[in-house]
């Protein structure tokens, strides 16, 4: 009985203390490794307030997140220390933790390898660039999207109407480098020769603007299924601009009767129909150019929807009789709206991001991107206006170096 009694006290201090300082693992190791360009995902299984910092060579830190999980990706190799503080009214922690960034084994591209989704609106390039055959499906259009603008290849892609998209990746994570420009991708835009109004601005000719979206990779899955962001553009504050903006096109019936438009190539103004969500609607008009069908063929669907920002027209009928139009450049943060030797003009800064409410957002890097129309617009003879790209490159990739054998 005598030797019973200790044990009981021991068991009730040992339990007792276990109250006080509760055995939790905080999830978060000592040491990371990881190639460059690659993300790790930190989460923290401790309760509390979290408190992510970058220390530097003196041990000074920067705050550089407080979200509940941190999510780490670097451009270049290296070891980097960082720190994580908890904030809880009963239990703070502090926990230093170090990761080492190694340049990767097998040499990342600088350009698309991989496309996710390509689901044009309806458009006079559809059907044919990339080119649909008797048989294909979603997946076998996705496979030519990509054989087009994949690596080098700077075969267009055109995305039809308001709304047509493609999503497309690399073999890594693009990185939010702070104050570069981080990605740039190709369109045909181009200024016009010559302007019948002599007033008219130079940088104008085939614009066809298209608004680019970002996702990072959180759940890890490999496939663009996370919350996507708009890069603000200059056009995205503008009074002009519409966010949520939605619309419906509607396949044309097979026996449907055309109405052509008395001298002019237009063969069917009201082709195909379509509504949007502010109470609009109209027709995307065909033309004797282009003469095969403009919705999808490779959709059994009888409706199309799109959803995103829409931003002002950039037609002007500048012969004002319908012969010459020209599509006015808008400045900065759209795709197919400046000739691609303006690189400047054609790259894009993930810095740019905000979420669905206009918030800016600071991410790391990304690893998915969208294109997608950013005009519902008729040009008479010319047809709508549709983006069309060629290829994307990460800037933050240099081209191998070509050695030349000696003779």
């Amino acid at each position: 009985m005598k030797q019973f009694i200790p044990a009981l006290l021991l068991l009730f201090f040992l339990f007792s203390c276990s109250q006080d300082i509760p055995m939790v693992n905080l999830g978060i190791d000592d040491i990371y490794s990881v190639e460059r360009m690659k993300k790790i995902i930190l989460h923290p299984e401790f309760p509390g307030k979290c408190k992510w910092s970058m220390l530097d060579v003196n041990g000074q830190d920067s705050v550089i997140s407080e979200a509940r999980d941190y999510i780490f990706v670097a451009e270049k190799p290296g070891k980097y220390s960082l720190k994580l503080n908890i904030i809880d009214a009963e239990n703070s922690v502090e926990h230093f933790f170090q990761i080492v960034v190694w340049e990767e084994q097998v040499v990342y591209s600088r350009y698309i390898t991989k496309v996710f989704e390509y689901r044009p609106a309806p458009g006079q390039f559809v059907n044919t660039i990339p080119q649909y055959e008797t048989g294909d499906t979603e997946e076998t259009m996705i496979n030519k999207a990509q054989e087009s603008i994949s690596g080098k290849n700077d075969v267009m892609v055109s995305l039809g109407g308001y709304g047509g998209y493609i999503t497309f990746g690399f073999d890594h994570t693009v990185v939010n480098v702070a104050g570069k420009k981080d990605f740039k991708i190709k369109g045909n835009a181009f200024y016009a020769a010559a302007n019948p109004n002599p007033e008219a601005p130079e940088e104008g000719g085939s614009c066809e603007p298209g608004i680019v979206m970002v996702s990072l990779d959180r759940n890890n899955n490999g496939i663009p299924d996370d919350e996507w962001y708009e890069l603000a553009g200059s056009e995205y504050h503008k009074p002009e601009t519409v966010h949520n903006y939605e619309i419906t096109y509607y396949k044309p019936a097979s026996d449907k009767k055309p109405t052509p438009k008395p001298n002019s190539p237009i063969s069917d103004s009201t082709y195909v129909r379509w509504t949007d969500n502010r109470g609009g609607e109209g027709y995307i008009a065909r033309t004797v150019y282009h003469r095969q069908d403009y919705f999808p063929k490779w959709l059994n669907v009888g409706e199309l929807n799109f959803e995103g920002t829409i931003i002002a027209n950039n037609a002007v009928d500048e012969s004002g009789n319908g012969s010459y139009y020209v599509q006015y450049t808008y400045p900065w943060g759209y795709v197919d709206n400046h000739p691609n030797e303006y690189e400047d003009k054609i790259s894009f800064d993930i810095g740019w991001a905000v979420d669905k409410d206009g918030n800016a957002m600071h991410l790391p890097g990304v690893d998915f991107i969208r294109v997608y129309t950013a005009v519902n617009q008729q040009c008479g003879w010319l047809g709508e206006t549709s983006t069309e790209l060629a290829r994307a490159e990460d800037l933050h990739i240099q081209e191998p170096a070509v050695i030349i054998p000696n003779p």
